[in-house]
């Protein structure tokens, strides 16, 4: 069998589509480092369940490997937090924030101060098929729980995506669609956990299982949580409450495998803040989802490896609450209807004459349907959007530690609506309805990254990056015309955007191994006709006729400027004493984003300057850190945008995990830990979300969590 590396640049794909390969030599990511594209001719049935313990802490785990920054959030790590939502799970690390509308239910996360279309969000490799790009309202179907790891991808691999991807990738990952057989046959986890500050409760079940060439997954959890608490009291209409699980079955041979799974997700959480809590806002998402994929390696000809995915889902919420009839029920409903596939074909190495290629070409279709009714109906009318693309990655190891990458996208994109014609200060004329008629819109999105990687000694790696992306406008930045009223915006969409263009330069030095381990990048984005919603000062009602004399709704306009987008995200570990079978070390982190139109104005709701750091301990099955992360006041405000004030967020805790016998205790390992949150009790703002003037995050809370691998 062959055993030859897909090259470097697809070790992040390997992480965010592939899954686990069908050999025990990657049935489970290094602790520190992205699986390779590899497999041996041992039996795949023989592969481990890739349930064992992640890194903890003073295992930071960075990636040297990739041309662009990867944030590696492990199993262990999502066990300790206890997440509810992906925003949850990634807001606190360099480079990324979240929205934070309804914490702890609608938390999207926010690249680099980009959020909504720009940011994919996937699950094993398909785009997870919500709304939650339309409204910050509106929740991500994914539960952290039951992922085995969640990575955040930027740079180059996120073309692979889609320009909608230009901000970046967040994919959680799971065996949902099995591609391994656990050497004893079955494997599993199961965790649970309560939160003081919300009396929070939540269970999790993962199983694994399988024999011959047939493999099992199922899993589940259900969540639940009261209003919080802040210093300043409970935050009104903020309780959530959410439940789901999948089952999956594959057939797995010794050159790959081919499964399929289902999942359903549903939850209810209310909207905190102003007119929303009021009212009693709440949500009630529900989805079902299909996905399936695959891999084969070919004993000999021109391709190494053939792989696909694809996945179909049907996604619906109400937005429940008083009406201005004073009446409690549904007041308006989202639907989406989506499917996503994609192949891609790598090809064997190929010795040139400075060095070897490797690489892959790929290829990705997608349709979504997505429809409003009730008050949301005039929001947006019915849309239809198509896209079809083609993508090469090509990578040489030109030898000496140095490695030269290139890839580029070609992309049809079509939008179908309808458009509103209004008036050029947003404001209703007398006896004049604003034009609406049938539109469709094409694009051809074009993007191109080059890249260079290069090892330098003492296990550092240092990489250079440059790409040109473009961006379709999104249906509903084209055709919104109406009330949101979970949001409090009256949204106008622009039929006559542009496709939106970003240049990108990226430079960043890693380590992975040794005491000392470093994680930094710098970068400068330069945007033409960069898309965004402009607060245009008037208020309206749920309909257009009320704008100007209503105050009930922010009007906002999907807009295009130039804008420059620059900053740094930086995460080290030091460790300092050895102590038992570890050490204690102390960590440090800090990151920003600076953005900024060419008149001189900033962008709204970016996130603040960050700065952070902590002592840690791992040693003889105990993990503990006490860690403090402060985040400046945000000054540099878009017009009719309020300043934020900076804030202390102390955290502490403390676990221990310890192997059992399984024949004894029918578990191999148990884990109990307690973590503490905003020990100060700090009044935190978001400067990132539309309520932070509105609503608190969380007051002090602590979390005690309890989980079994057997």
């Amino acid at each position: 069998m062959r055993s030859g590396r897909a090259g470097h640049a697809w070790a992040v794909a390997v992480l965010t589509g592939a899954g686990y390969l069908c050999g025990p030599a990657a049935a489970e990511p290094a602790e520190a480092t992205l699986p390779e594209l590899s497999v041996t001719s041992a039996s795949p049935i023989q592969a481990r369940a890739g349930l064992g313990s992640a890194p903890a802490y003073g295992m930071l785990p960075v990636v040297t490997d990739t041309f662009a920054p990867v944030t590696l959030v492990t199993r262990d790590e999502l066990l300790r937090a206890q997440p509810r939502t992906l925003g949850d799970a990634l807001m606190d690390r360099p480079g990324i924030s979240a929205s934070t509308y309804a914490p702890g239910a609608a938390n999207r996360p926010i690249i680099r101060g980009l959020d909504n279309a720009r940011v994919r969000i996937q699950e094993n490799g398909v785009g997870i098929q919500d709304v939650s790009e339309l409204g910050e309202d509106h929740a991500v179907p994914i539960n952290p729980l039951v992922a085995n790891r969640i990575e955040v991808i930027r740079g180059p691999a996120s073309l692979r995506y889609g320009s909608q991807a230009i901000g970046g990738v967040v994919s959680a990952e799971n065996n949902r669609v099995p591609s391994f057989i656990p050497v004893s046959g079955y494997a599993g986890q199961a965790t649970t956990g309560y939160s003081s500050v919300d009396s929070g409760r939540l269970a999790a079940a993962i199983v694994d299982a399988g024999g011959e060439h047939v493999a099992f997954h199922a899993d589940g959890f259900r969540t639940a949580a009261d209003s919080y608490a802040t210093p300043l009291g409970i935050q009104r209409n903020s309780a959530n409450e959410s439940q789901g699980g999948a089952v999956g079955l594959s057939y797995v041979f010794d050159r790959g495998f081919v499964g399929i799974s289902f999942s359903h997700y549903d939850a209810l959480y209310q909207i905190p803040g102003g007119e929303a809590a009021t009212s009693r806002t709440r949500l009630d998402p529900t989805q079902d989802r299909v996905l399936a994929r695959g891999e084969y390696r070919p004993l000999d000809g021109p391709l190494e490896v053939i792989r696909f995915w694809a996945g179909g889902s049907v996604y619906r919420h109400n937005e429940i609450g008083i009406g201005e009839d004073g009446v409690d029920g549904i007041q308006a409903t989202f639907k989406n209807r989506e499917a996503e596939g994609r192949v891609e074909l790598q090809h064997v190495p190929v010795a040139a004459g400075l060095g070897t290629l490797t690489g892959t070409l790929g290829l990705q279709a997608s349709r979504r349907e997505i429809g409003t009714s009730g008050e949301a109906g005039t929001l947006l009318a019915p849309t239809d959007s198509r896209s079809d693309a083609a993508y090469l990655f090509e990578e040489l190891n030109a030898g000496n530690g140095l490695r030269l990458q290139a890839a580029g996208r070609l992309e049809g994109a079509r939008a179908t609506g309808t458009a509103t014609q209004f008036p050029a200060d947003y404001l209703p004329a007398a006896g004049e309805d604003p034009l609406s008629y049938g539109r469709r819109r094409r694009f051809a999105p074009k993007s191109l990254s080059l890249g260079a990687l290069q090892d330098l000694p003492s296990g550092f790696v240092t990489s250079l990056n440059g790409a040109y992306v473009e961006r379709a406008p999104t249906a509903f930045e084209l055709y919104s015309r109406g009330a949101h009223d979970a949001t409090e915006t009256f949204e106008i969409g622009n039929p006559d955007l542009k496709k939106e263009r970003a240049r990108t330069i990226e430079a960043s030095i890693r380590r992975a191994d040794g005491p000392l381990r470093l994680d930094a990048t710098g970068y400068y984005t330069r945007y033409t006709g960069f898309i965004y919603k402009r607060d245009t000062g008037n208020r309206c009602g749920d309909d257009f006729a009320s704008c100007g004399s209503d105050d009930a709704l922010q009007q906002v306009v999907y807009s295009q400027r130039n804008a420059t987008f620059f900053g740094a995200e930086i995460g080290a570990q030091l460790d300092v004493l050895p102590v038992g079978n570890g050490f204690v070390g102390i960590d440090a982190q800090y990151d920003f984003v600076h953005a900024q139109f060419d008149d001189g104005t900033y962008v709204p709701r970016i996130p603040p300057h960050r700065i952070g750091g902590g002592l840690f301990l791992r040693a003889d099955g105990w993990s503990a850190r006490v860690s403090l992360l402060h985040a400046f006041a945000q000054t540099e405000v878009a017009p009719l945008e309020t300043i934020t004030p900076g804030f202390d967020d102390l955290r502490a805790e403390i676990s221990y995990t310890r192997p059992l016998d399984p024949a004894l205790y029918g578990a191999s390992e148990i884990s109990l830990g307690l973590q503490g949150r905003n020990l100060l009790n700090d009044e935190i703002r978001n400067s990132a979300s539309f309520k932070k003037d509105e609503i608190l995050l969380p007051g002090r809370s602590f979390k005690l969590f309890l989980a079994a691998r057997f």
